[in-house]
């Protein structure tokens, strides 16, 4: 704000986030039906946009049977006791940028 005492002017300053971007990609995971899978990613910064997790074309939440992970840069999904019908491929999206597994 200026105020010169007979006028008076005022501007905001706006901030854009900028874009994460994937520097640690998702690695394939072989392991045996019981036993959990982990997958992680790493970003190039912290960021509030929405990442999601996806196996095949269903998107992921943490429950009993998958557990979501944010710490710092690192990303992790677990896939908790694994069956042949989780068997496929594993996405991680962040507004741009994805990687598969």
């Amino acid at each position: 704000m200026c105020d010169t005492g007979d006028q008076q002017t005022t501007a905001a300053v706006h901030l854009k986030e900028p874009a994460a971007s994937i520097v640690e990609r998702l690695k394939d995971v072989a392991t045996y039906e019981g036993e959990d899978a982990v997958f992680e990613c790493r970003l190039s910064r912290e960021t509030a946009q929405d990442a999601q997790w996806f196996l095949g074309d269903v998107p992921l939440q943490s429950n009993e049977m998958n557990e979501i992970r944010v710490q710092g840069t690192r990303h992790s999904l677990i896939l908790r006791k694994v069956t042949l019908e989780d068997c496929g491929s594993i996405s991680f999206k962040v507004g741009q940028h994805s990687s598969t597994a």
